[in-house]
């Protein structure tokens, strides 16, 4: 642990020993059950310590006051609980809504929750496109995480409309992707949204050109958006 320890540092995050008691267990729990079913292509100990733990801690870079108990946060496709299950062990206090479209990936995260102990965490199989034209869901959070769910232009109109007026999306994206936020400026302002920055993480630990796109939303999303499930990638916005 002594990687994710080090890069928590480098964060602003102190892990506690109950801390790393619990991402322990969240990483042989992960590596076990994906020896049944494959829930992610990171299997060394290590390397999930590093390229799932660290990586979704780097969020914190976006929001310099850290999360408050009263953020609403929601994390669009977080297949395995990632970046969310990392972020409600170190946030207990904050209350994080985890949505995934495929099965399996949710039964796991619905057991990790019981293994760790959590309760501030809530887990719903759906689709992005579904869900943010349920009231109760639409343009009703503060912070929208999505790590690795899509390009640019379709990850706008999955996440803006879920944004409330004066939060921010945050998108965990690799390498050099100057020329894809670039692409997206149109559908992000169509999706009530704007740049706000691009931010580089620039961790030892994760020296791979990881980068948070950091948009915020400044207007409505119109009605008609998102489009219907399967729309937004297979025929983005340009």
């Amino acid at each position: 642990m002594e990687l994710l320890l080090s890069g928590a540092r480098q964060l602003g995050i102190a892990l506690t020993n109950g801390h790393l008691a619990k991402f322990r267990t969240l990483r042989d729990e992960l590596i076990q059950w994906n020896r049944r079913t494959n829930l992610t292509a990171i299997t060394d100990p290590g390397e999930v310590e590093t390229k799932h733990f660290l990586d979704s801690l780097t969020v914190v870079l976006a929001l310099p006051k850290g999360f408050s108990p009263s953020a609403r946060v929601i994390d669009l496709g977080t297949g395995p609980g990632f970046p969310g299950l990392p972020l409600a062990i170190v946030y207990p206090d904050t209350h994080f809504t985890l949505v995934e479209a495929t099965w399996k990936k949710t039964d796991f995260t619905k057991h990790a929750l019981k293994a760790l102990g959590l309760t501030n965490v809530t887990v719903i199989n759906e689709r992005s496109e579904t869900l943010a034209h349920q009231p109760q869901h639409r343009e009703h959070y503060d912070i929208v995480l999505a790590r690795a769910l899509a390009p640019m232009p379709s990850l706008a109109e999955l996440t803006l409309p879920l944004c409330a007026i004066g939060g921010i999306v945050v998108a965990l994206k690799k390498g050099d992707i100057a020329q894809e936020v670039a692409s997206a400026e149109k559908v992000t302002s169509l999706m009530g949204g704007r740049l706000k920055e691009t931010k580089p993480v620039g961790l030892q630990e994760l020296a791979d050109g990881r980068v948070l796109v950091i948009l915020e939303k400044v207007g409505h999303t119109p009605s008609n958006y998102p489009r219907r499930p399967g729309i937004p990638a297979g025929k983005p916005l340009l």
